[in-house]
């Protein structure tokens, strides 16, 4: 059918146990197509919520009202009246203005941004490439890509693919980037098989700015936490259950909860009612707070661990600025939020530990887009500070920090209200103590304080190179 259908109503009569008794022709045909009978259990997913909801309450429902039916849409306004026990305890069902249409499927990008955003959740190691497909910073949760990372910050600037086994492909590297997006590959420390993804950064796909790289694992992680507790000692068995050993063996489950929510969020895997959409992207928010809180878990696990020291290498501030501020872009994007990197290259050199650096970044950029104010500014300074040191700043526009609360908000599992502000949710409490411990231990420090004009700012200072 290839246009639209339309009907006065639709009038139908449901009992106390949710059966459709009685309907007219189109709410009985559609009954039918969905697989119910009449008399039968209502089968329309969308009618029958509303019909236990009206019941359950008691009260009469008016909403408006769409359903899917193969290759069309169903919509008109659903009147829901619940009938006394003494009239049959159901409801009467009244939609009106009922309408059918053909769907209309997304486009050929809505489609791709989907499918990005569903790999973006499930990849286990992801990098940002320049335009050359040269590693310019790669982060890997998965414990099994670990030598791979140590190899990427030993090898700055060098090709990713070089770094792999590409499975089935036998060219010279690098390869155009839509050759190598969808290849599957393997990496020393890992014996599972890995899917790539490179998405091109930048208006032009044809010559883009650069690259996201994903990598997502084929196979779940193998190990179990009763595999963990054989090999560890005793005496290291209950801090390693906390964070250590549960966090690689929960992530993959977490990782396909919260792929499986997009999809849904996506309706990649049929039509779907839009609150039901939005339960899915509330689950998939949900995923991704409590992958985020296994991350710090495990982190301070690390930063606790007796003897716990950093590398000691050049760090460019500026740099490495620039590089969380593009990592951060899209979560600023999606608050108005404009984020501004200020210092030139060069100009301020730590000896500091290049991921940890990039590490406290994305955690003090990412609090402040997250607490100041949609279409508000966070600007990032990297500086000189004498005697030997170096710094770099964030400052925000939100309702800045009190003396007493700059006391706290280092402290481990302080959130100063955050979890209940405006809906938002403030996190395990641990990014800002684990911030700190990092700085400590390359012998530098984290300090907040009011921002010029309002705000809260955030000072990392770190020996000068």
């Amino acid at each position: 059918m290839d246009h639209t259908d339309s009907l006065l109503g639709a009038y139908g009569l449901t009992d106390a146990r949710d059966r459709l008794l009685s309907a007219d022709a189109p709410l009985a045909e559609l009954q039918e197509r969905c697989g119910g009978d009449l008399p039968g259990t209502l089968a329309i997913p969308e009618l029958l919520a509303l019909v236990q909801q009206a019941r359950a309450m008691g009260l009469k429902i008016a909403r408006s009202f769409s359903a899917f039916d193969g290759d069309a849409e169903v919509s008109g306004f659903a009147r829901i009246h619940p009938l006394a026990e003494g009239e049959g305890g159901g409801c009467e069902v009244l939609v009106e203005n009922w309408q059918r249409s053909p769907l209309t499927p997304p486009s050929a990008r809505e489609f791709a941004e989907k499918i990005d955003a569903i790999d973006r959740a499930t990849a286990e190691v992801s990098a940002r490439l320049d335009a050359r497909q040269r590693l310019q910073v790669l982060s890997a949760l998965a414990p099994d890509a670990a030598e791979l990372q140590k190899a990427a910050t030993e090898a700055p600037g060098t090709t990713w693919s070089t770094l792999v086994e590409l499975t089935g492909v036998s060219h010279h590297q690098p390869l155009h980037w839509r050759l190598l997006d969808g290849a599957t590959c393997r990496f020393a420390g890992s014996a599972r098989n890995w899917r790539v993804r490179l998405i091109p950064l930048g208006p032009d796909a044809q010559n883009p700015a650069g690259f996201e790289l994903l990598l997502i694992a084929e196979e779940p992680l193998g190990e179990t936490v009763a595999d963990q507790a054989d090999s560890a000692a005793p005496e290291a068995l209950p801090s390693r259950l906390v964070g250590t050993a549960l966090t690689p063996v929960l992530r993959q489950p977490v990782a396909r909860i919260i792929a499986n929510a997009e999809s849904i969020r996506a309706r990649l895997a049929g039509p779907l009612r839009d609150e039901y959409s939005e339960y899915a992207g509330t689950i998939a928010s949900a995923g991704q707070h409590l992958a985020a809180m296994l991350d710090d878990l495990a982190d301070l696990e690390v930063v606790e661990t007796p003897g716990f020291s950093t590398a000691r290498e050049p760090v460019d501030l500026a740099d490495a600025a620039r590089r969380a501020a593009g990592i951060l872009g899209v979560r600023a994007q999606n608050r108005d939020t404009v984020l501004v990197v200020e210092g030139e290259r060069g100009a301020a050199v730590a000896t500091a530990e290049f991921r940890r650096v990039l590490q406290i970044l994305i955690n003090l950029i990412g609090n402040a887009i997250a607490y100041a104010p949609a279409a508000s500014t966070v600007t990032i300074t990297a500086l000189a500070a004498g005697e030997g040191r170096v710094a770099l700043t964030v400052a925000d526009e939100g309702p800045g920090i009190t003396p007493e609360q700059a006391t706290r908000i280092f402290d481990k599992g302080e959130r100063l209200g955050r979890d209940s502000d405006g809906g938002r949710d403030g996190g395990s409490g641990l990014g800002l103590y684990i911030s700190r411990r990092l700085a400590e231990a390359m012998e530098g420090s984290l300090t907040v304080s009011a921002a010029p004009g309002g705000g809260a700012l955030f000072r990392l200072e770190l020996p000068a190179h």
